[in-house]
């Protein structure tokens, strides 16, 4: 063995489990609307050995030496994400989506203030002021939803708090909600009871930058962002604001929250960035939104019920009360089928969030093999095959069934090779 081994040499049983994740990725209908495929130019840029320098502070005020080539990297970084958006500033050192949303609360408001956000049952995510988590532990907060009839986020709802409650902040983004943000509208309500607008565009920040979903902005601000999902960069956060604020949200996130950022990440988002500048991402972003309505028009035409009856964006979420089976159940039986996505709660759920009545469905990851819509009839029919057999076996399926479904999703994928790997 040589004196510095490979992965392979030095521990097998790691790079059996990596190299088995690669199959998996290889094989399988990825659904999980917060996944994609990042390019085999990202993963090198996030395996070099950038991980092996610290570089607390930010470009030309470090607290370490060696930054001849961090420093340049980081202003690369900086550079292409203010292009790529439009912002006036940008901060690429955010570990990931939660602790950006993190930083920009810490930077925009003090413990105890008043913030809104979309509740976690109505697809909001954890870090917009739910219960359980720090941005609802050390903020007061006041959650809005969605209407009962339809599904859809009820502005006058959002009115109406915010004048009642005056927040310091309102949260405009989620993780579970199908249809196109009105961020103009949020804008409007935020300025009248003078509170910053924050827009987490997690989920569709590649469909913003695409031009397949408006951009928040001129509106908000700050808006803060994974680099993964839709933007098919490496696991990390973003965080965009303007110069106004820019002081703020720079000393939130270093010293704030964090200590020295990781390099190899940031590397890595330079590439997604520039990636996502290329004409090639446009005709990319807008095909997942079309392959996500052919989608819900295909699993509409199987019966299933889709909450808001269909989707704007990259994701959907399928109520299976009327199939006799859980979200979870549902979910399971389909991995062992080599379809992947996950339980999720439907608004106004009466079952437990553990075990919820809907799934929700993503085709951001499918978009990246090159799947287009004509393709969604297939997608739909592998779904519908392994939920009715899990629905018409108490939630199990086969052996046998999975195997038999599981070469039918191989086969069906064999012509669409997957990025990165």
């Amino acid at each position: 063995m040589s004196h510095d081994p490979s992965l392979a040499q030095a521990d097998p049983e790691i790079h059996g489990l990596i190299r088995a994740e690669d199959q998996r990725q290889r094989e399988s209908l990825r659904l999980i609307a917060s996944e994609n495929y990042a390019s085999r130019a990202v993963l090198e840029a996030g395996a070099a050995s950038l991980t092996n320098k610290y570089a607390e502070g930010y470009p030309g005020r470090r607290y370490y030496e060696g930054m001849d080539n961090i420093d340049p990297l980081e202003r690369i970084a900086i550079d292409r994400a203010k292009a790529l958006f439009g912002a006036e500033h940008a901060n690429v050192q955010p570990y990931s989506g939660s602790p950006a949303n993190l930083a920009v609360l810490l930077g925009l408001c003090s413990p105890g203030d008043v913030t809104m956000g979309l509740s976690l049952p109505a697809g909001g995510h954890l870090t917009h002021g739910w219960k359980v988590s720090a941005s609802g532990i050390y903020y007061k907060s006041v959650q809005y939803g969605v209407r009962q009839s339809d599904h859809r986020i009820d502005l006058d709802q959002v009115r109406e708090l915010a004048r009642e409650h005056r927040p310091k902040l309102i949260w405009v983004g989620h993780s579970a909600y199908p249809r196109t943000l009105d961020f103009a509208a949020f804008a409007e309500i935020a300025s009248e009871v003078d509170a910053h607008l924050v827009a987490d565009i997690a989920h569709i920040a590649g469909l913003v930058v695409g031009g397949a979903h408006p951009s928040p902005i001129p509106h908000c601000a700050a808006v803060t962002t994974t680099t993964h999902k839709t933007l098919r960069g490496p696991r990390g956060g973003l965080i965009l604001c303007r110069k106004a604020h820019a002081k703020a949200i720079d000393k939130a996130v270093f010293p704030g929250l964090q200590g020295g950022p990781h390099n190899h990440a940031t590397a890595a988002k330079a590439v997604a960035f520039h990636e996502a500048a290329q004409p090639s991402f446009r005709e990319y972003a807008q095909r997942v939104v079309a392959n996500a309505k052919a989608l819900a028009e295909a699993l509409m035409g199987r019966g299933y019920e889709l909450v808001t009856g269909g989707t704007d964006n990259h994701l959907m979420l399928v109520d299976l009360s009327n199939r006799g089976i859980s979200g979870r159940v549902a979910a399971k039986a389909l991995n062992g089928c080599g379809i992947e996505l996950n339980g999720n709660s439907i608004p106004f759920d009466e079952r437990k969030p553990f075990d919820p009545s809907g799934v929700r469905i993503g085709a951001a990851a499918l978009s990246s093999r090159g799947l287009a819509p004509a393709h969604m009839a297939t997608v739909a029919e592998l779904i519908d095959a392994g939920v009715t057999e899990a629905a018409a076996n108490e939630g199990e399926v086969s052996e046998a069934f999975a195997t038999q479904l599981r070469g039918r999703v191989a086969e069906f994928l064999s012509d669409f090779p997957a990025p990165g790997l």
